[in-house]
């Protein structure tokens, strides 16, 4: 199914798992288990409901299994953003802020920015940059870098929940 296909509530409720997942299977950044578990609450009332479902699928997750999703988000304006290898969602939601058409020294900012969170963390920066510009994803990056891990691992899964919710708000009517 096409990112860009509205589904309604009452379409989305006569799927079968299989249908689901093929549907929004991607939501979570190359984690469909984050959809297998939340088809587990359907039937859905609206598109909240869903977007519940997926925030407590992902929340009652072992935190390895956590982990893993945050680490499948690329970089924000990385390496494999401009190789064109991420997800379509990413793509679109990074060239929506101009993380795409950055200059050399601004991607020079972001990819040591990057380095170092990564370093520091263990996973990528996840932040969810619909309506944000770079230059509020670049404060998110002061802002955060001194926090403690485990701040930041629930600041990435609240991120996430976020960015969750922005596409199935584009795919759910």
């Amino acid at each position: 199914m096409s990112n860009q296909t509205l589904t309604s509530i009452a379409t989305l409720n006569t799927f079968s798992q299989a249908q689901f997942v093929e549907a929004f299977g991607d939501v979570a950044e190359h984690t469909p288990w984050v959809a297998q578990e939340a088809f587990k609450a359907a039937p859905f009332q609206d598109r909240c409901a869903v977007i519940k479902a997926f925030e407590t699928a992902m929340r009652a997750a072992p935190r390895d299994c956590q982990l893993a999703l945050i680490r499948a988000h690329p970089d924000l304006a990385g390496k494999a953003a401009l190789a064109g290898e991420i997800a379509d969602d990413s793509k679109r939601e990074q060239a929506g802020v101009g993380l795409d058409t950055l200059t050399p020294a601004e991607f020079s900012v972001f990819n040591d920015l990057n380095t170092r969170y990564l370093e520091r963390f263990g996973f990528p920066f996840i932040f969810a940059v619909k309506g944000a510009d770079k230059h509020m994803i670049l404060n998110g990056f002061d802002q955060r870098i001194s926090n403690t891990p485990e701040v930041e691992f629930e600041t990435a899964l609240t991120q996430i929940t976020r960015i969750i919710r922005f596409r199935l708000e584009d795919r759910i009517c």
